[in-house]
Parts: C-alpha cells; structure tokens; sequence
C-alpha cells in the first residue's frame, strides 16, 4: 500500500482487548499512521472524566502514556487533567497554537452492542465526543480510537456511571500499550 492510499483511504478496525491477533492489526495500522505523518508532531488527545468510571477510559490512558515519557509524543488528558465537555475546545485551541500542524490522534470510550462490550476500535478522521450522551461537542482528530466500555442505547449517563472498573482498567492498559509499541516502533525506523 502506498503511502498516499494510506491517507487517503478512510479504515476502521475492530478488536476485542482479549484478541492478541487482532490488536496486532491494531498496532500496525497505528504504526502506519505514525509513519505517514512523521515529520508532523503527534499529539494523543484522551478524553473523558475521571468522575464517572466508564467515561475515565481516556484520562487512564493519558496517565499510562505520561508515565511511559515516550520522546516528542505529546499528551493531553490525565487523570490529573482531565480533558471534558467543559474544556473541550479551549484543550483544541491551545494543540493547535502550540503545535504546527498537529497530527491528532483523539481517545475515548463509548457505548456499543452488547456483542462489542470489550472491543477496541481504530478509524481514520475525527472522533465526535459526547455523541453516545447526545452532546454537541467539536470533532477532532486525523484519526480516533475508542474503548467500548458498555452498553448504549437506554439512559446512557447511568450506564457510563456503572460501568464495571475492571473493563475500563484493561482496555485502558491495553490500548496505552497499543499506542506505546507503534510509536517506538516507528521512532526505531
């Protein structure tokens, strides 16, 4: 594949966080994308709060990835700060002012079938925040990954307030891990 259809070519791929051959596609697709956009700074934008347990994917992977301190891979959303509904566009406005053309990669979880609970997605173009709670929030991102922490469809804040801390801990781990070998895969090249 060239590096043209790469970019130009919208993908999505789906796994769930207990399919190890299936997050390596995951984790090449992602690589890929680093390597596309190399001469540009990559920048991973967690999103979610840290005071409702599903919605906490994206703050755990932003602290997962800081405590990795992988070089020139700059990171917003921790569980120290958090990057929500609130803070949401002024977070944008400061990547795109500090940042000459950022390659944004947005994080967060989200809702889905009962048969996806579980999975991890990776598509081209921009996440749409707050879609699943019916949230008008500003989209972002060249690329996105979301978690699928529960179920969606009925009384969604509810749902995201009980979702079980065990699924969100190990897709958090998971996709922090994903993250962290494609960059340093791509930084070895």
């Amino acid at each position: 594949m060239s590096l043209f259809s790469i970019l130009t070519e919208t993908q999505k791929i789906k796994a769930h966080v207990d399919d190890c051959a299936a997050k390596v596609k995951l984790e090449t697709r992602l690589s890929d994308l680093f390597i596309s956009t190399r001469k540009r700074p990559a920048v991973i934008l967690c999103i979610g709060t840290d005071r409702s347990t599903g919605d906490a994917l994206g703050p755990l992977i932003g602290t997962h990835l800081t405590r990795q301190t992988l070089p020139q891979l700059h990171v917003y959303g921790t569980l120290d700060e958090p990057v929500h509904a609130t803070n949401l566009e002024e977070t944008i406005r400061f990547i795109e002012q500090t940042y000459q053309n950022p390659f944004i990669i947005a994080v967060d979880a989200c809702l889905g079938r009962m048969d996806s609970v579980g999975c991890i997605t990776l598509a081209d173009g921009p996440l749409k925040p707050g879609a699943g709670v019916h949230k008008q929030l500003p989209k972002v991102g060249e690329a996105h990954i979301t978690g699928i922490v529960n179920v969606g469809g009925f009384m969604e804040y509810m749902v995201l307030q009980n979702t079980r801390l065990n699924i969100v801990w190990r897709m958090s781990e998971n996709i922090s891990t994903l993250i962290t070998q494609s960059y340093l895969r791509v930084r070895r090249i």
